[in-house]
């Protein structure tokens, strides 16, 4: 990554509670920011990941449609955000459905400089872990607006995007079940 990531960006990633990762917008898009509870949640390091493509953590699930969106997202520049469930794999090789939120970090001139990324388990979660995140991740994202726009990046997207939280945590069930019966699983 031939960019410093400014300053205020990192300390706000380490101080979050919520799991983010930040990708290069150029290349394979290779990650260049994880925080704490990312590892936490997925169990690698950040020296297992950083220069790495985030997909790694899909390891061998077929993910169709929640590819084809994260795909869309990445080709559609006008797009400005996408969330979607989609099936992760911890370090350990335990599967979860991490419920992936990616925007665009723009630089005043409106290039995407970064990817910013929110995950979350909705594998077996309750609606109040999940209304729980989805104020943490608004909260979040309130609070990152600013520091960006600081260092010139501008946030791309808002979370008027988000759909009903029940339906999110039922597609997930539905996700963890189709992988528990899969052959060989």
């Amino acid at each position: 990554m031939s960019r410093e990531l400014p300053t205020p960006l990192v300390d706000y990633f380490e101080k979050s509670r919520v799991a983010l990762a930040m990708a290069a917008a150029e290349g394979d898009n290779h990650l260049v920011l994880v925080n704490a509870p990312f590892c936490t949640l997925t169990g690698y390091t950040p020296d297992d990941v950083i220069g790495r493509n985030c997909r790694m953590l899909q390891r061998d699930a077929p993910n169709v449609e929640p590819r084809a969106r994260l795909r869309e997202f990445l080709e559609r520049p006008n797009q400005p955000n996408v969330r979607t469930p989609i099936v992760n794999f911890r370090k350990d090789g335990t599967p979860f459905v991490n419920l992936l939120y990616m925007s665009r970090l723009q630089s005043i001139d409106g290039q995407t400089r970064y990817f910013f990324a929110s995950q979350f388990d909705v594998s077996r979660s309750q609606p109040d872990l999940l209304a729980e995140y989805e104020e943490q991740l608004t909260s979040t994202i309130g609070r990152l607006v600013p520091i960006a726009g600081d260092a010139g990046i501008v946030v791309e997207g808002t979370l008027l995007t988000i759909a009903n939280s029940a339906a999110i945590v039922a597609q997930a069930k539905m996700m963890l079940a189709d992988l528990e019966s899969a052959p060989g699983a």
